[in-house]
């Protein structure tokens, strides 16, 4: 359990078989459900050790949806309410589960965020407000409307998008593409062809096997750069 200004919620902490560095991992819009955990579940074979944090629970804790079309209009629902929250006690929950991440026993190393579609622009908005040592943000609705902060990022970091992402005009990512455009430490991948959540293949609507076989080799050699920079003590070579 974590806390945040006094109240405590869930989170999910997924381990590798040896210490190493941590990543706070923020859930879509279905909630810390099978697709997040399969997410947890390779980053930790990776070395990783994984937290995901319930973000949903001051709407209801431990929603998980589905992925069909009931699912996913319960989702929007949530995520609607989500935003309607007060924003202070959102980051703080966000910033408390980083902070509870490097409490952990296992973690050895630096600590990062990484999110999807919901949890893709919260990721971003942990780098902005927080000190993460890196960033990975999957498709993440809302970031080109917060790059007014995008001076105040200063963790390496990956951002994702699908090239036809009917919730994320392509103008909003070659936004972001612009915004970074000087930072060496900054990676924005467009993946032509992709849309919406097109990792997720546990969503028939949204799945792209070519895109996920191409994003996901992406990450994780971005966490693996960013891991031997911070072993050696400099920012990773991007």
């Amino acid at each position: 359990m974590l806390t945040a200004a006094g109240e405590r919620f869930a989170a999910t902490a997924v381990l590798p078989p040896e210490h190493g560095p941590g990543l706070v991992l923020l859930q879509e819009i279905f909630g810390v459900g099978e697709f997040l955990l399969e997410k947890a579940e390779a980053l930790a074979r990776e070395g990783y050790v994984v937290l995901c944090p319930d973000l949903f629970w001051r709407i209801e804790p431990n929603i998980v949806l589905g992925h069909d079309e009931e699912g996913l209009a319960q989702a929007f629902s949530y995520a609607q309410r989500f935003g309607e929250l007060d924003p202070a006690l959102t980051a703080g929950d966000l910033l408390a589960s980083l902070a509870h991440l490097r409490t952990l026993p296992e973690v050895a190393g630096p600590t990062g965020v990484m999110g999807y579609c919901l949890g893709g622009r919260l990721a971003y908005e942990v780098a902005v407000a927080g000190d993460p040592d890196c960033c990975v943000s999957y498709y993440g609705s809302g970031v080109a409307g917060r790059l007014g902060d995008a001076d105040r990022l200063d963790c390496a970091t990956i951002f994702h998008f699908g090239g036809n992402d009917p919730f994320i005009p392509p103008s909003d990512a070659e936004a972001v593409v612009a915004a970074f455009a000087d930072r060496p430490d900054v990676e924005v991948h467009i993946h032509e062809g992709a849309g919406h959540a097109f990792e997720n293949s546990f969503a028939p609507a949204f799945s792209d096997p070519t895109a996920a076989a191409r994003s996901w080799p992406l990450t994780l050699d971005f966490l693996r750069r960013w891991r031997a920079g911070a072993e050696a003590g400099r920012p990773p070579a991007l």
